[in-house]
């Protein structure tokens, strides 16, 4: 199976940010320029690029659709996007900007048909964004009562391509991912598992690449901070995460 590292964009007001363990109050901007970071990332070697729409996610008001447009015309990379997708005129939307893949979070705890009917149109991951082992929507702001495994039993026979998950504690720290949690993960479901949140070094994606479970291991990791405030580089996380 072949692994990507996923370089993170992250959008506020047209700008690449990152949170502290999904807290808007603690936003740190790194880059006014989402398109120009977005062509680095490819040029560096990146095969995928995840990006997110944070107002949206919060609000359902998609306020950087022109950027996320603009990134995808300009790259010939694949793109996979996610933050505020909640019916189906969202998902043509996205898929029309050219999107290789749509994430849905709170709409697939919220409205579980969607995933279903969006999945027949295009590619669609599932965002398992956990608080503990609670799962959180609304741009992780609400917490539900659906554990990780609750989520999979609804999601598990649809056709979707993946689960992303997101360990909220651990996201933006730089601390580690969880590899427990992920070994959890990975016996709990038949589909793709992108782990995402805590990733700091490469010892903590050579952890994340050799994590086997049932011969089974992670599709993917998404990565964000530790790029832009360089500890660590692109190439770096392709050499180590890609290549077992």
């Amino acid at each position: 199976m072949k692994k990507n590292v996923f370089p993170a964009i992250d959008l506020i007001d047209g700008k690449c940010v990152r949170l502290l363990q999904g807290e808007y109050s603690h936003e740190t901007q790194y880059s006014d320029d989402p398109v120009g970071q977005a062509l680095y990332f490819q040029e560096e070697g990146a095969s995928w690029l995840h990006v997110v729409d944070l107002d949206a996610a919060k609000t359902g008001i998609a306020n950087n659709s022109s950027v996320i447009e603009e990134i995808i015309s300009r790259l010939d990379i694949s793109v996979q996007v996610g933050g505020g997708i909640r019916d189906m005129k969202d998902v043509r939307s996205v898929f029309e900007f050219g999107a290789t893949r749509i994430v849905i979070g709170t709409a697939a705890i919220e409205n579980p048909s969607l995933l279903e009917e969006a999945s027949s149109i295009g590619r669609v991951a599932v965002a398992v964004d956990l608080r503990g082992n609670k799962v959180a929507v609304h741009g992780w702001q609400t917490e539900t009562e659906l554990s990780c495994e609750d989520l999979f039993g609804r999601c598990e026979k649809l056709g979707i391509d993946a689960y992303i998950v997101t360990h909220i504690e651990r996201d933006g720290t730089l601390e580690g991912p969880d590899i427990d949690a992920y070994r959890n993960v990975i016996s709990a479901t038949t589909k793709d598992v992108i782990a995402s949140g805590g990733v700091g070094s490469t010892a903590d994606l050579r952890a994340l690449s050799e994590l086997e479970v049932n011969g089974r291991s992670l599709s993917g990791v998404i990565v964000g901070r530790a790029f832009y405030e360089g500890e660590l580089s692109l190439s770096q996380a392709i050499e180590t995460f890609e290549s077992k």
